[in-house]
């Protein structure tokens, strides 16, 4: 079963229907035994840290995504849901997070004086390195981006990709063992977001790259 965390937030239903597409089948939750016993997870992401970090505790979702990764499920957060993987954010006034992979979440800092906050449109991702989940795409797509806040990994090696925006240079998707997070929403991303969808329904949970 693909589970879809439900925490009261976030875009379910665009997420669904980009997995019904690639012609798999996903339950939309908020049970955490529905999380533990799944085979693959998605996290999307809309909202802010605090209110997710809430709601997830309150269903007991935060120790079920833990659990659920410990255990090896390949698992996807999308936007938010991969900024609250991390340690800490600085949103709503800083707010620890889910603390399963070391780093933190800040406020986005372009150089252009002009360039407006938040991020929002196309944007292209540059690799860093290979993994599963980027099988058959070309280095340098463009993904869609929504967001005020950007990840900020404490081990450069967990780094998928970057992105430039108005001269800031971010980790817009990383990878460390069976996790997979990405600053960019791959289910509004067109054919190339839809491929790496696939990608990860494929996945193993392992980063060695296809041969």
């Amino acid at each position: 079963m693909i589970a879809i965390i439900d925490y009261k937030a976030g875009n379910l239903t665009s997420v669904r229907l980009a997995v019904e597409a690639l012609g798999a089948c996903a339950r939309v939750t908020s049970a955490p035994g529905d999380i533990l016993s799944a085979e693959r997870i998605i996290f999307p992401g809309v909202g802010a840290a605090a209110a997710a970090m809430g709601t997830l505790a309150s269903l007991g979702l935060d120790n079920a995504i833990r659990g659920a990764i410990s255990n090896g499920t390949p698992f996807i957060g999308i936007c938010l849901g991969a900024q609250i993987l991390f340690e800490r954010s600085a949103e709503d006034g800083g707010v620890g997070t889910l603390g399963i992979l070391p780093g933190e979440v800040v406020r986005l800092a372009p150089r252009e004086p002009r360039a407006k906050i938040p991020h929002m449109g196309w944007n292209q991702a540059d690799f860093h390195k290979a993994h599963p989940v980027l099988d058959g795409i070309r280095d340098g797509s463009d993904f869609y981006f929504v967001h005020s806040y950007r990840m900020a990994p404490a081990r450069n090696g967990d780094i998928l990709t970057t992105t430039d925006y108005a001269g800031e240079v971010f980790a817009s998707s990383v990878a460390r063992g069976n996790i997979v997070a990405t600053q960019f929403h791959i289910e509004k991303s067109g054919k190339t977001g839809l491929r790496m969808l696939s990608n990860f329904l494929a996945w193993d949970g392992k980063e060695s790259p296809k041969c």
